[in-house]
């Protein structure tokens, strides 16, 4: 179905002058606030959109940060910046080659931010609603977006297990259900959590000040909350940004337990699977030092910038189209 934009922007355009005159006119309301009728498969299906697009835009440069997370890689596999690695994968490698690993990502992405973001709006809002009686806080922010992360893990660890195997240079696993019925066998189904509690502490902090940060921009670049996708993108982009920074060494930690490198575990003795988040630590300092932990910085900043863009621009559209829809039908149909 194609939409015009022209009935979109129209109500933005007619909520920002009331805005400014002081006086709200019909289906001038909060549009970030829902209709209180609004089902959580709305907010599901908007996450769910959202983290697809997420995932899948930036999805090359993901498959090179993994790489570049190696901490003993092979002497094929050794690159200088992204762009490098990106044209080396595709010279020698194939073109579809920094796609492996997509589907599954798809197949995990979709149910995991549709939890992620229905669970994130009604914990704000409780919260706020305790806090600062409905209004916006920072403290309901980081815990609204811990407690989403919980929900959003638990779906998308075995996924980010798979993905990151599929991503690794030289990979043994033909596919997707190659890669699942292999690692079932020779590692028990418990290896798709092995990384899991490495995950939540990596992604409760991230998503914490990714929210807060995401959060604090909009007081700053849209105070009063309209729909403005200029600093959607930006704010998006921002939270991205230093979210990730801050977190590269548990996302470091994060790959060594999903691919189980052979080479780099051989290399300091450590026989059969690694496990725990302090026998992580310690193996990646042993292997590489301090800078080991932030192997594959840049590939995972310029990956999560336009990533969070992305995902909080199109959910921010939805919630907007979906609110307008609303004053619409009410004004159509008055009671």
């Amino acid at each position: 179905m194609e939409l015009s934009s022209e009935p979109v922007l129209a109500p933005l355009e007619m909520s920002q002058t009331a805005s400014q005159g002081g006086e709200a006119t019909p289906g001038d309301g909060d549009y970030e606030s829902l209709p209180p009728h609004v089902s959580v498969t709305t907010h599901m299906t908007a996450g769910a959109v959202a983290g697809v697009l997420e995932h899948t835009v930036m999805y090359p440069v993901d498959s090179v940060k993994t790489r570049m997370q190696s901490l003993q890689p092979d002497p094929n596999a050794r690159y200088r910046g992204v762009y490098e690695a990106l044209r080396r994968i595709i010279r020698t490698e194939g073109f579809f080659r920094p796609l492996r690993g997509l589907n599954i990502t798809i197949m995990g992405a979709g149910p995991a931010h549709a939890l992620y973001f229905a669970c994130y709006e009604r914990v704000k809002h409780s919260l706020s609603d305790v806090i600062k009686s409905g209004g916006n806080s920072h403290l309901a922010n980081g815990v609204a977006g811990s407690v989403a992360t919980v929900l959003h893990d638990a779906v998308m660890n075995p996924a980010e297990v798979v993905k990151q195997r599929m991503q690794m240079y030289n990979s043994p696993y033909r596919g997707l259900w190659d890669c699942v019925r292999m690692v079932t066998r020779t590692e028990g189904a418990g290896a798709f959590y092995r990384s899991y509690s490495t995950q939540l502490t990596m992604n409760i902090p991230f998503q914490a000040v990714h929210f807060i940060t995401y959060e604090t921009m909009q007081e700053w670049l849209n105070p009063h909350r309209h729909y403005h996708p200029g600093t959607h993108i930006v704010s998006g982009a921002a939270a991205g940004a230093i979210s990730a920074a801050v977190t590269t060494p548990l996302d470091v930690c994060k790959t060594l337990l999903n691919t189980q490198e052979n080479v780099a575990l051989s290399s300091v003795n450590i026989s059969g699977h690694l496990s725990g988040m302090a026998n992580t630590f310690r193996t990646v300092y042993k292997l590489g030092g301090l800078p080991a932990f932030f192997k594959g910085v840049q590939a995972r900043v310029i990956y999560q910038m336009p990533s969070t863009a992305i995902a909080w621009s199109v959910y921010e559209f939805f919630k907007y189209f979906l609110t307008q829809q609303e004053a619409r039908r009410t004004s159509w149909n008055p009671k």
